[in-house]
């Protein structure tokens, strides 16, 4: 049996429909993904104050979008292995606990994007 997948702009315009209804419900069903969210939506514009070229922009903001788009796997994981049962299960916790780890290291990437930014266009330029 062959199924047959839409192509082209008609793909684009499924996929599409298809990642804002993840956004919306993880924003919905997540509070640490509702928390990025807005932490991003504060951040965003020191970004543009405190970056002093594009290369610096784009690693600034691409750092925020680094820990939402861990948070959204880290989501997808937790309701994958919540899906399977709800007794305690080891590798169930293993999992959890690596989805969780990533959003820590993603967090970390960020604070010190930020903080080398901030470090090289603040404290050396002064």
């Amino acid at each position: 049996m062959m199924i047959t997948k839409t192509t082209g702009l008609k793909r684009f315009y499924y996929a599409t429909r298809y990642s804002i209804k993840g956004i919306k419900a993880a924003y919905v069903s997540e509070p640490a993904f509702r928390y990025e969210i807005w932490a991003a939506v504060v951040l965003l514009p020191g970004a543009f104050w405190l970056a002093e070229s594009g290369l610096q922009l784009g690693l600034l903001i691409s750092s925020l979008l680094l820990v939402l788009i861990f948070e959204l796997l880290n989501t997808a994981i937790e309701a994958v292995v919540d899906r399977t049962g709800t007794e305690f299960n080891t590798l169930a916790g293993f999992a959890k606990d690596l989805g969780s780890a990533a959003v820590f290291f993603a967090l970390m990437i960020t604070l010190l994007l930020w903080g080398g930014v901030a470090w090289d266009n603040l404290l050396v330029a002064a």
